[in-house]
C-alpha cells in the first residue's frame, strides 16, 4: 500500500508533490493559450485545505467497535467529497466543497465493512463506497437528500487490497477491491502475468472501482472490458455476503455478476474478485497511418476488425485530436495501430491491417516498430519518439494538463459514446456538428476533436474532447448547458449515454431513458431486496426515495 502513503491533492489529479509551482505553471498556461488561441488573462492558485470552510459534520457517533475507523478531519472530508470530473476540479481549485462527507471510514475488511453497513442502516446514514476516487461523473460525490438521511459515510476501501491469490493453472488471481491497479501488476509481474487493464485513470483506479464501473481499459479490441475478466465477485450487501461461484462460464440462469458489474455501489460494496489474467507480453509490433480524412479512416478500422485481426491498439485521431497529442501535424487524421503477444511475434499481424489501410486510401507515417526475444541482436534505440509514444505521453499526461488549465481559465472536458457502424458516419457528424454549435453559443468559440477508442466488429466507441475560453465563476453553468445539449443528441441519434464512464449522478436523466422500463422496476426490485433502507450511494441509478418508502423507513428528526 505504498502508493496511498503520499497524499493525494483534495482538488485535482495526483499527488500533492507533483504539484508545479506557479511560475511553472504560469509558463505552462501561456504555452496553451499560445496554441489553442485562447485563454484567461490571469493563473489563479488552488485553495488550500485552510481556506476551505467545510460545513461543520454532523455528528454521527458510530458504535465503539468502529470509531478507530473513522476520520472527519477536513482534508479527508475534502479529498472524498467529489471524483475527477473537469466541474469536480473546478469546484475544487476554487474551494466550494458543498456536500463533504460527515465521516470518512476506512475498513480493513468484510466483517468491518458488514458493521458499518448494518450501524448505517440503523440510523439512516448514506453510504456512499470509494475506491481510487477518479469518477467523472459525480458517482462518489456525497449529494444525497438531507432531510431523509441523518449524515453521510465515504466507504474507503483502501485497506482492502492485494493479490491475494493467484491460480497459474487457470491463469486467474484473486485480487481484493481497494488495490490501485499499479499495484496488481507489481503483484503479478514475478509470476509473469498481467490483469492487462489500464484506463486513463490507471495510476489512481481500484479493481473495485473498475468492476462497480464497467470500465474500459485502454486496448482497443478484444478483452479490454474488465466484465471480460471476470471468473467470478464477491460483495458485502446490507442483505448478507453475495459471492457467486468461480467458474470459466456458466448458462445457470442470469448471471450473478453481470447485476453487481455496473451497479456503482448501489447494491452491496464489491469486495474481492476472482480475475482472468494473461502471460504479459513480449512481441509487440506497431506503427502510425494517416487519412485524408477521420471518415476514411473509420472506414478502414472497421475492415480491420471485421477480417477478424484484433489489434491491442487502434485509435484513431482526428486531425486536431493528432496535433493537439503530437500525434501528427493537424494535417490528417491519424490511426495508430498496435499489436502485442506473449507468445508469437506480431510483424505479420501488423502487415495485414496495414495493407486494410493502404486499400482504403491509407498512407504509411514513418516505420513499423518491433520488439522481440526473436530479433537477433540489440535494438537500435529510436532517434525520436513515434506517433504512437507521443501519444501515450500525451494520453498519460492530459489529467494532470487539466489542472494547469483549468488555472489559465479554459475548460476541457470530454464525453464518450458508442454506436453501430451502419449509423456511425452520420451519427459522428451530427454529434460533432452540434457540439460544436452548443459549445459555440456558450463559450464564443471552441475547439472539438474525436477520436475512437474502442473498436468491435459490429461498431465502435467515439470519444469528443471540447476546448473553449471559460468564464471565471460560471464554469460549472457554462458545462452544464453544453453537457445538457449533447447528451440529447447522443440519445436522439442512437448513441449510448456512456460507453465507459458509467451513469453516476451526471448521467441519470438520459441513463433512465435508455434503459428499457421493465428492467428499471426490476434494478428497484432488486435494489429493495438487497438494500431496504436505500443506504447504499442514494441518486446513483436508483432514485432512494422508492426504496426507502417501500421500506417503510422515516425521516430522520433532529
Amino acid at each position: 500500500m505504498g502508493t496511498w502513503t503520499r497524499r493525494r491533492k483534495f482538488w485535482g489529479w495526483g499527488y500533492e508533490d507533483e504539484q508545479p509551482p506557479m511560475a511553472e505553471v504560469r509558463r505552462i498556461a501561456d504555452r496553451a493559450r499560445a496554441q489553442l488561441g485562447f485563454g484567461g488573462d490571469r493563473v489563479d492558485e488552488p485553495a488550500r485545505v485552510s481556506d476551505l470552510g467545510l460545513r461543520p459534520a454532523r455528528r454521527l457517533a458510530p458504535p465503539a467497535h468502529l470509531e478507530p475507523l473513522c476520520h472527519d478531519d477536513p482534508y479527508e472530508r475534502a479529498a472524498h467529497a467529489m471524483g475527477k470530473s473537469y466541474k469536480d476540479v473546478v469546484r475544487g481549485f476554487r474551494g466550494e466543497i458543498v456536500h463533504p462527507p460527515d465521516l470518512v471510514v476506512f475498513p480493513r475488511d468484510d466483517n468491518e465493512i458488514a458493521r458499518v453497513l448494518e450501524w448505517s442502516a440503523r440510523t439512516d446514514v448514506a453510504v456512499v463506497p470509494y475506491g481510487g476516487g477518479t469518477s467523472v461523473v459525480g458517482g462518489v460525490e456525497p449529494l444525497v437528500d438531507e432531510d431523509a438521511y441523518r449524515g453521510t459515510v465515504s466507504l474507503d476501501l483502501r485497506h482492502v487490497s492485494g493479490v491475494a491469490e493467484v491460480d497459474r493453472t487457470s491463469s486467474a488471481a484473486r485480487i481484493r477491491a481497494g488495490t490501485l491497479l499499479p499495484e496488481v501488476e507489481a503483484e503479478l509481474r514475478p509470476s509473469g502475468l498481467s490483469l492487462r487493464h489500464y484506463p486513463q485513470s490507471y495510476t489512481f483506479a481500484t479493481v473495485g472501482g473498475c468492476l462497480a464501473t464497467r470500465a474500459a481499459g485502454h486496448y482497443a479490441t478484444g478483452a479490454t472490458r474488465i466484465d471480460d475478466c471476470v471468473e467470478s465477485l464477491r460483495a458485502v450487501t446490507p442483505g448478507g455476503v453475495w459471492e457467486s461461484r468461480r467458474l470459466p462460464g456458466s448458462g445457470a440462469g442470469p448471471s450473478p455478476d453481470r447485476m453487481l458489474l455496473g451497479s456503482e455501489g448501489t447494491l452491496g460494496v464489491i469486495t474481492e474478485a476472482w480475475l482472468r489474467v494473461r502471460s504479459r507480453p513480449v512481441y509487440r509490433a506497431s506503427t502510425a497511418v494517416e487519412f485524408a480524412t477521420f471518415a476514411q479512416g473509420a472506414r478502414a478500422v472497421r475492415t480491420i476488425v471485421q477480417v477478424g485481426l484484433r489489434p491491442a491498439q487502434c485509435r484513431l485521431l482526428d486531425a486536431g485530436e493528432s496535433a493537439l497529442s503530437g500525434a501528427g501535424d493537424g494535417a490528417s487524421s491519424v490511426l495508430l495501430l498496435g499489436f502485442e503477444s506473449a507468445h508469437l511475434p506480431q510483424e505479420a499481424e501488423l502487415e495485414r491491417a496495414v495493407r486494410c489501410c493502404l486499400d482504403l486510401g491509407g498512407r504509411p507515417a514513418g516505420a513499423p516498430r518491433v520488439r522481440g526475444p526473436h530479433l537477433a541482436g540489440p535494438a537500435s534505440p529510436p532517434t525520436r519518439p513515434g506517433a504512437e509514444a507521443r501519444w501515450r505521453d500525451g494520453f498519460l499526461a492530459a489529467p494532470y494538463l487539466r489542472d494547469v488549465l483549468v488555472a489559465a481559465g479554459v475548460l476541457v472536458e470530454t464525453f464518450e459514446t458508442a454506436v453501430t457502424w451502419n449509423h456511425f458516419a452520420d451519427f459522428v457528424s451530427e454529434v460533432e456538428r452540434e457540439t460544436r454549435k452548443a459549445a459555440s453559443e456558450v463559450y464564443g468559440t471552441a475547439a472539438v476533436h474525436r477520436r475512437l477508442t474502442h473498436v468491435y466488429p459490429d461498431g465502435a466507441a467515439v470519444y469528443f474532447t471540447v476546448l473553449a475560453p471559460a468564464r471565471a465563476g460560471s464554469e460549472i453553468a457554462q458545462w452544464d448547458d453544453v453537457k445538457t445539449a449533447v447528451s440529447e443528441v447522443l440519445l436522439r441519434e442512437g448513441g449510448t449515454i456512456t460507453h465507459h464512464h458509467a451513469v453516476g449522478r451526471e448521467h441519470r436523466p438520459w441513463y433512465d431513458r435508455q434503459r428499457p422500463d421493465p428492467f428499471a422496476t426490476a434494478l428497484r426490485a432488486a435494489k429493495q431486496a438487497l438494500d431496504p433502507h436505500a443506504i447504499l450511494n442514494p441518486g446513483v441509478l436508483l432514485d432512494a426515495h422508492s426504496a426507502r418508502t417501500a421500506a417503510g423507513a422515516t425521516p430522520p428528526r433532529d
